[in-house]
């Protein structure tokens, strides 16, 4: 059998009875980083007395699991096996959701527990009316890709969740800024945490309210509800037809409500 198991995303007491009845029961334990879940685990035996049998550790991670998964066999999970990620619910921004495919392939037992998670967390502090919300995980770095994203995040017509890291938050402020300026944003970092920091403004005002010592942390930003875009043209169109970079990066722009100076300077860099 394979259960998912969420731990908590900051404060240890965040942890439920039923994943510590699966921390300790579990033969093999499935590892986002093994040393973290260690390190948990220590954690849990000195505040809880956790106690728990001779159990295997293998990692686990976005860069082994597609390779985990092609070289194991159901036999594997007649053990008791357990997966958990560094921290919040396995399958959100983490890996997870190829074991539970590879359960549901092979008629494999699985459950996954309810607990800790960034994503609703959020969601729920942002106070945005909209109960309708898309979560988009971590934007593309950068170059169309990214700029296609946050077009997407921006203007489906619901409250959208971001993940982001702290060396990028101010680049995404000041495109929310850009594109956005009237629009309301909740920030929220290091949740559940000793500094845990609320801040919820227009997209134009959040850029004064974020201080460059504020920005250590993980952060989740929901952003909320505007209105849906719909088009029948679309950037690829745009770019098959041949005219100057300048036309398109306008008519682009009206087609996706993008910058049009960030716009003409990603078709530059795009040559």
């Amino acid at each position: 059998m394979l259960t998912l198991v969420p731990t908590p995303i900051g404060n240890i007491a965040d942890i439920s009875l039923r994943s510590m009845d699966a921390l300790s029961d579990a033969d093999v334990l499935l590892c986002e980083d093994t040393r973290v879940t260690k390190k948990l685990l220590h954690i849990l035996n000195e505040r809880y007395n956790l106690e728990r049998k001779e159990q295997e550790f293998i990692s686990l991670h976005s860069h082994n699991e597609q390779a985990f998964i092609e070289n194991t066999s159901p036999e594997f999970f007649e053990k008791n096996v357990v997966y958990v990620s560094d921290a919040g619910m396995p399958g959100i921004s983490d890996p997870g959701q190829l074991l539970v495919r590879y359960c549901q392939d092979h008629n494999i037992e699985y459950d996954v527990l309810p607990g800790a998670n960034a994503l609703l967390t959020a969601f729920v502090a942002s106070g945005f009316v909209n109960t309708q919300m898309l979560f988009f995980g971590f934007l593309p770095h950068k170059g169309k890709e990214r700029a296609q994203a946050l077009q997407g995040a921006l203007h489906n017509g619901f409250t959208t969740v971001l993940y982001e890291a702290p060396h990028r938050l101010e680049k995404l402020v000041k495109e929310l800024a850009d594109e956005v300026p009237e629009r309301r944003v909740f920030l929220a970092k290091e949740l559940s945490k000793k500094y845990q920091t609320y801040l919820h403004a227009n997209a134009k005002e959040l850029s004064s309210k974020l201080t460059k010592e504020m920005i250590k942390g993980e952060w989740v930003v929901v952003i909320e509800a505007g209105s849906a875009r719909a088009t029948t043209l679309s950037e690829k169109d745009v770019l098959e037809l041949n005219i100057p970079k300048k036309a398109a990066a306008k008519l682009i722009a009206k087609i996706t409500g993008e910058n049009i100076k960030a716009c003409y300077e990603r078709l530059l860099d795009d040559e």
